[in-house]
């Protein structure tokens, strides 16, 4: 999808529009699933726990996520040099340029001083 103002507006409408809708569609699910859902939900025990949506919020701050890659604040590039997935190629290249820039900026010239 392009990244033009117009697109950017209807993709975060859209998801505030599926934030709003999830709990109608989650009861219209149940329905559907009528007397199987108590089935359904016995087999899913099984595979894994399951825990009501309070205890989960709950439990929130023991429940990071362990990220390998190790970002700097400053330039955003993570230890393999790559920048994020999210940052497109314009904010790439004026980043790029500001690094370079200041390794420019820090190297003393030879020479005469008077």
């Amino acid at each position: 999808m392009a990244k033009s103002l117009r697109s950017k507006w209807r993709r975060k409408m859209r998801a505030e529009k599926r934030k709003k809708n999830a709990p109608r569609e989650l009861e219209r699910l149940k329905k559907v699933l009528g007397t199987h859902a108590d089935a359904v939900m016995e087999e899913v025990k099984e595979v894994a726990t399951v825990l009501p949506p309070k205890q989960v919020l709950e439990r929130g701050d023991d429940c990071k996520m362990e990220i390998d890659n190790k970002r700097n604040k400053k330039t955003l590039l993570d230890q393999h040099g790559q920048y994020p997935i999210w940052m497109n190629s314009r904010q790439r290249k004026k980043m790029k340029a500001q690094r370079v820039k200041r390794k420019k900026k820090t190297k003393v010239a030879k020479g005469l001083v008077w």
